[in-house]
């Protein structure tokens, strides 16, 4: 017969714990399962993860199995094992918890299913899909939000396709809308959880939980950068030059601001604690732009020629 490794199969180490062995099968059975799937050789693989696994999570049948020796490779023919190995092994305790014996390969028979196969359940029900239970994986969705959403907190409805399990037991797309409480504070990237509004459960175990990624939509004022808002606010030459007392607009209201005198463009002055809210809230920064009046106004432009002409002021003179 050809002898199957039941480690490679499940792709864990022989000396891999019980529950590394049943996390492995649970991660493969799901990739595997023959109603989600898409392999080719879903069924095969399904039918040869659960023959690994009813051999591997038993520890009567996993000892039997480890000593058949380890002068042999996966793949090779003509494995035969030690005469009367089985008398050394009681397997009448287990049971078989998969479905029937006949799912299984010709080495599994020869091993486990001949003169001791009355300790497994042969009722002649073939193994399917419905016999296993997985907890649907998690789904990662992004989503879009306000500035405003995360300042205040809110309440949005979004419009998401998710997979549903149908009448027939197939795996569907289907529009669904979401209410979801959008939490104050939370910053771009951040996830909200929906607990079982992910993918589907294979049987009869639970969806996964869905994981609402958050982002920001562009704002006409504000850059957010982690916690912190940004605020690009034009400013006169005079005002940045001498000085002044102006208002913000901030998402939280108008805040009074001074302009220190002999500012420069790009100049940042910051607010703080006026960012986003959380256990350490954001800053507000205020980035000073000058704005000139046009030179097409008369009297804008006589101004500019007057402190041409009398300012002898060159901004690039620490150039040369």
């Amino acid at each position: 017969m050809e002898y199957k490794d039941y480690y490679k199969i499940l792709g864990v180490e022989r000396k891999a714990s019980k529950s590394e062995i049943k996390r492995s099968y649970r991660k493969l059975a799901r990739k595997y399962h023959p109603d989600v799937s898409k392999e080719t050789d879903a069924d095969e693989k399904f039918k040869e993860l659960g023959e690994a696994y009813e051999v591997l999570k038993d520890p009567e049948k996993r000892e039997a199995y480890d000593q058949l020796g380890e002068n042999w490779k996966s793949g090779q023919e003509g494995f035969k094992p030690p005469p009367d190995w089985q008398d050394n092994f009681d397997f009448s305790g287990g049971g078989y918890t998969q479905g029937s014996t006949h799912d299984y390969s010709s080495f599994f028979e020869d091993l486990f299913g001949g003169a001791h196969s009355g300790g497994f359940h042969t009722s002649g029900r073939t193994r399917s899909a419905q016999g296993f239970h997985a907890t649907g994986e998690n789904a990662r969705v992004r989503v879009m939000i306000d500035l405003e959403d995360s300042i205040n907190g809110s309440n949005r409805s979004f419009i998401l396709k998710m997979p549903e399990v149908d009448s027939h037991g197939q795996i569907i797309n289907k529009q669904r809308t979401l209410s979801v409480k959008i939490p104050k504070g939370i910053k771009e990237g951040q996830t909200i959880r929906l607990a079982k509004q992910g993918n589907p459960g294979i049987g009869d175990a639970p969806a996964g939980d869905l994981l609402l990624e958050v982002a920001f939509n562009e704002h006409k004022l504000y850059k957010i950068d982690g916690n912190d808002i940004y605020l690009n606010l034009p400013a006169t030459p005079w005002e940045m030059a001498l000085g002044a007392k102006i208002e913000v607009p901030t998402p939280m209201g108008k805040v009074g601001m001074k302009i220190p005198a002999n500012s420069q463009q790009g100049r940042m002055l910051r607010l703080k604690g006026r960012g986003l809210a959380g256990k350490n809230p954001g800053d507000f920064f205020v980035v000073l732009q000058v704005s000139i009046p046009p030179s097409s106004d008369p009297k804008a432009k006589a101004l500019y020629e007057q402190m041409k002409s009398e300012l002898n002021y060159n901004p690039r003179s620490y150039l040369f």
